[in-house]
């Protein structure tokens, strides 16, 4: 019998390859429409994930109604399951297939087409709002690949399997854990790195900066990637538009950097306008963030945790 770890591997990438398997033989419509029906039930059976969402809409949204921030967490899972569906259809999708569901913000791209005549280095800042798997694969296929850091999934099996399908069109996985060395020189190379920016820290990988009037331990490697090399920042994302039955590559001008001569306060102050770019994004789109995680799960010291009850 196989120890215990091996086999919740293998039963983990079973479940993930038939999944995908099953949703990519279907047509895209009828992938998404399962995406989304599973997404819908993850809703209603994920208690933990919902109640870790209606906590953080809670701290971001206090003005709302309780009806008002469930339509929001609803939405999220909706937007999760689209994901899905849309992800399972990467394995056998083309240039032709994508160019017909996506339609590119005009105000990002002249930005980052000025980046491009300065061969300067340019950071794509995201996180985890919309299509952001598409985002990439999507750029990588209708544009040129790109760089960009990831956490390894823990299971090396499914790890391999997703990463086959995200660099289908040319991308660059770089590994979180050794990244620096390689992030500069695709930088200072004039290359094009993205980062989901988002995502909870340890103090000793970040700095605590306001996200939704709370302060949020968020990465520091962003800020420090771009004093070093004077690449072009520039928030993006890629949303799901209802109206135009399309997603939308989002772009917003580029964050300028701040420089005051104290490298540390730079490195604080230049997180802290990059992550309230990504919260302006998700105020944009609230229903397709992901609010089932636990964003201001590390405190600064003294403070109280803010999921205890939740």
């Amino acid at each position: 019998m196989a120890k215990p770890g091996k086999l919740q591997e293998t039963l983990e990438y079973a479940v993930t390859r038939t999944l995908l398997g099953v949703l990519g033989a279907l047509p895209r419509v009828w992938a998404v429409r399962v995406g989304r029906e599973l997404g819908h039930t993850a809703y209603t059976f994920g208690g933990g994930w919902r109640r870790t969402g209606a906590r953080n809409l809670e701290l971001a949204f206090p003005e709302l109604g309780e009806r008002e921030r469930e339509k929001l967490l609803r939405g999220c899972f909706d937007s999760l399951g689209r994901l899905l569906g849309e992800f399972s259809q990467f394995p056998r999708t083309t240039p032709e297939k994508l160019r017909e569901i996506v339609e590119y913000d005009s105000v990002g791209l002249a930005h980052l087409r000025e980046a491009e005549r300065e061969k300067r280095g340019v950071i794509f800042l995201t996180g985890h709002l919309g299509a952001w798997e598409l985002l990439s694969l999507g750029w990588s296929a209708l544009e040129y690949p790109i760089s960009f850091l990831v956490r390894p999934i823990d299971n090396p099996r499914v790890e391999e399997l997703i990463e086959s399908i995200r660099t289908r069109f040319g991308n660059q996985p770089i590994d979180k854990k050794m990244a620096a060395r390689t992030a500069l020189r695709v930088l200072k190379e004039g290359g094009t790195l993205g980062i989901l920016a988002d995502l909870n820290t340890q103090p000793k990988e970040g700095v605590f900066v306001p996200f939704f009037n709370h302060l949020a331990c968020t990465t520091a490697g962003i800020a420090t990637l771009a004093l070093r090399t004077d690449a072009i920042v520039i928030p993006t994302c890629a949303v799901w538009n209802q109206e135009r039955q399309r997603f939308f590559f989002h772009g917003d001008p580029p964050v300028e950097l701040v420089r005051t001569g104290d490298n540390k306060r730079d490195i604080e102050l230049n997180t802290a306008r990059f992550t309230a770019a990504i919260e302006h994004m998700v105020r944009l789109y609230p229903d397709q963030w992901l609010w089932i995680h636990k964003r201001w799960r590390t405190r600064p010291p003294g403070e109280a945790d803010l999921y205890s009850k939740h």
